[in-house]
């Protein structure tokens, strides 16, 4: 899955995170696949891996509860670049874009870039719904308590500590 040495920015390499979650198939498998075709694309390095956690979906009902993660990497590829290289990962999984927050083989997500803030066309950096999710800050302040969101200015623990306590109970750690 090479992009090609185009998609190759000049840029020293910086830590990104992306969240990751599936709820068809087998989930937990999804997730492990899709982390290892981000660690074989080229300009990816993953280096962190939160533990998985159980939560319920919150797109249409009678869909199956979810397994999300989230994972620190390393690249030097664009924030826009990026975003092409999650896809392709989608893609080579069977993910079919569909209907809004319904389900889904693998979604993922980036969360945060490099402290950098966009806002333009696909992308937007922070994710924009991320400090509303315990599926996406739990994983995240597990791995990166001090992750800092650029337009809130609050780290993904304290942003975790935020949430309603029932929104966090919710979820269930799976290893």
């Amino acid at each position: 899955m090479p992009l090609g040495p185009a998609a190759i920015t000049e840029r020293y390499p910086v830590l990104a995170y992306i969240g990751l979650g599936a709820n068809l198939g087998d989930p937990a498998a999804q997730i492990e696949k899709a982390l290892d075709l981000l660690n074989a694309a080229e300009e990816v390095e993953v280096l962190q891996v939160s533990s998985f956690y159980l939560n319920p979906p919150l797109g249409p009902p009678g869909q199956p509860w979810y397994v999300n993660a989230a994972a620190k990497i390393r690249t030097r590829l664009a924030p826009e670049e990026l975003l092409r290289a999650l896809r392709q990962v989608e893609e080579a999984l069977g993910r079919v874009r569909g209907e809004k927050w319904g389900p889904r083989l693998i979604d993922l997500d980036l969360l945060l870039y490099a402290g950098e803030v966009v806002n333009g066309g696909e992308l937007t950096i922070p994710h924009p719904e991320m400090h509303r999710r315990a599926f996406v800050l739990a994983p995240l302040a597990e791995i990166a308590p001090n992750a800092w969101h650029p337009v809130l200015e609050k780290t993904a623990g304290d942003l975790l500590q935020e949430l309603e306590a029932a929104d966090r109970e919710v979820l269930q750690r799976l290893n």
